[in-house]
């Protein structure tokens, strides 16, 4: 009886301590495990400089699909595509056959359309960056990038996201940039890789979602290849873009960024 009567003592003795924080040594017998460690939030200056390398590197070229679904039809496009650092880039479509040749430059914060049917070249002014890229539910800048989260939006850490994990952020366009979202809201894994960014226009107003998957080595960086895109307005509509293939840190001729290689065609 005092064998049972001090091991049922020395029980509740080690029940007592272990629901005091800090009683038991870490690892003792019926020590709570210890919780883990919450993410540390990223550095909100070198993501943002992160993401707009992702897919521009100081070049780049690379092979891309698109495909435009909406109730009534469905088209695909193929699409050759050259970069030089944040800059500069090109964009020829290949396919189909009555498309192939129509190109897309962007110099700095100049941006022509090339049309070969009237063997015309258009200017594309900046106030136009989020028209339409050639019918298509993506705009002129998700094609050529001109934008800079960096450069064009004051941004800020607002929330962890625990499934997926990762971080939501907060970018406010800048007073006087022309041509951008007034808003967007995006959510960055912990590796940094974008997974979803939600667009909203001047009038503060859910303009799309754009979906990033299919997370892969290409070009010996790991990245998203699979963007879907969703209209706020249009939900059966859906646009996605997939990368073929990327290389990055490529040398390109110097004329590559001219409107007389654009004219030329490739």
């Amino acid at each position: 009886m005092r064998r049972a009567a001090s091991f049922i003592l020395a029980a509740s003795s080690a029940l007592a301590l272990a629901a005091i924080p800090g009683a038991l040594p870490s690892g003792a017998p019926g020590a709570a495990l210890p919780a883990r460690a919450a993410a540390a939030p990223p550095g909100i200056n070198a993501l943002l400089d992160f993401l707009d390398d992702l897919y521009r590197s100081k070049s780049s070229i690379a092979t891309i699909e698109i495909r435009a679904v909406s109730p009534r039809t469905t088209r695909n496009l193929r699409l050759r595509a050259w970069t030089r650092g944040l800059d500069d880039a090109l964009i020829l479509i290949q396919e189909p056959p009555r498309e192939a040749g129509t190109a897309t430059l962007r110099v700095g914060k100049n941006l022509w359309n090339y049309l070969p049917r009237i063997a015309r070249t258009v200017r594309v002014p900046s106030s136009m960056m989020l028209g339409s890229w050639m019918g298509t539910d993506f705009t002129n800048d998700d094609l050529v990038k001109e934008s800079s989260f960096r450069k064009d939006y004051t941004a800020s850490i607002e929330r962890r996201s625990e499934e997926p994990p990762g971080w939501w952020l907060t970018l406010v366009v800048r007073p006087g940039v022309v041509g951008r979202w007034s808003r967007v809201e995006m959510l960055v894994g912990d590796d940094r890789l974008p997974i979803e960014e939600r667009h909203f226009d001047r009038k503060g107003r859910l303009a799309r979602v754009m979906r990033f998957d299919e997370v892969r080595t290409m070009g010996g960086r790991r990245l998203p290849t699979h963007l879907s895109l969703t209209p706020a307005d249009e939900p059966a509509k859906r646009t996605e873009l997939r990368y073929l293939d990327i290389a990055f840190d490529v040398k390109l001729p110097d004329d590559t960024f001219s409107l007389s290689r654009l004219e030329r065609g490739r």
